[in-house]
């Protein structure tokens, strides 16, 4: 296996873990804070327009007023009580987000901002809270190189506030990474068309066929998540790394200039393949680093959609 598939310093061991039904607690609630207040601020209907529902139901009729599409008018209606009234329509929703969150070891690292796993637990979080703020359902796969953890797609609050809690305290009790399996999983158990957000570094291959039924039926997400060093090793003399999925240690000279451009290269090829399985799936794919506004890049990709 070619060592730098997931290179990681030991620097990178993780730190401040969620310790106690207390610190628990209470990191729930500060994401929950967190989380309301981007939805509430920033995602005001850009996460409503961006995802669209089954279609339009008949909901009333009114007295047609100046403005009011013409082609709405009930006829009938109005012959009745002779003077124009228009339908009224509403949007049938009932949609369904499906989180497939990765939480291989190699999300534990990061050098800049916050950890690959901090990131995608944040972002997590607001993409379920956004969901319930618009009464859609919400549900969890956990995955490692097996599935993990599956949390049903539900509505409400306490529902919401339950995957949270899973996001911040969830133990994986394998390391490696294996994408197709949570796809897999994904397409068995849900049967109507939902949004699916795939939360992980894709530091992985083998997926692409799965990925291409799924983007069939739904709409499919990436957000690859990477820190800048995943990309680029600083020329700082001997490193002694670890591959925190296989405990591989090994020293590389980071002034050997080749090293550097092939552990590049490496990272390059990762995410054309990456690229490459999404654009044949008809799925989108966001790219965001450790230190990457990542509510500014959500929100440009639902006003985009809208």
């Amino acid at each position: 296996m070619n060592f730098f598939k997931k290179i990681e310093t030991k620097s990178s061991a993780p730190s401040g873990e969620v310790e106690g039904a207390a610190g628990l607690l209470k990191k729930v609630r500060e994401l929950e804070i967190k989380s309301k207040k981007i939805t509430t601020h920033l995602f005001t209907g850009e996460y409503h327009s961006a995802f669209k529902g089954k279609g339009m139901s008949f909901r009333e009729v009114k007295e047609y007023s100046a403005g009011d599409d013409v082609r709405f008018i009930d006829w009938n209606v109005s012959a009745r009580f002779s003077t124009a009234f228009t339908k009224v329509f509403e949007e049938e929703r009932e949609l369904t987000l499906m989180l497939l969150v990765d939480t291989s070891t190699s999300n534990l690292f990061g050098t800049v901002g916050k950890r690959k796993k901090d990131l995608i637990i944040e972002m997590a979080a607001v993409l379920a809270f956004s969901a319930v703020t618009n009464n859609d359902k919400v549900g969890v796969i956990f995955f490692s190189n097996k599935i993990e953890k599956y949390i049903p797609p539900k509505k409400g609050k306490a529902h919401t506030l339950f995957i949270v809690r899973e996001l911040l305290s969830i133990k994986p009790t394998s390391s490696g990474t294996d994408i197709d399996i949570a796809i897999k999983y994904f397409n068995n158990t849900t049967r109507q068309k939902s949004i699916a957000f795939i939360l992980s570094d894709f530091l992985a291959t083998g997926y692409e066929n799965d990925l291409k039924v799924i983007g069939k039926k739904h709409d499919v997400i990436g957000l690859k998540v990477y820190d800048k060093m995943d990309m680029q090793l600083p020329q700082v003399g001997l490193l002694q790394a670890k591959d925190e999925e296989t405990q591989q240690v090994k020293w590389i000279d980071t002034d050997d200039e080749m090293v550097r451009n092939n552990y590049q290269q490496y990272f390059f090829e990762q995410t054309n393949i990456c690229k490459k399985y999404f654009t044949k799936a008809s799925a989108e794919l966001l790219h965001v680093k450790t230190d990457d506004d990542y509510v500014k890049i959500l929100q440009e990709f639902f006003l985009k959609r809208k």
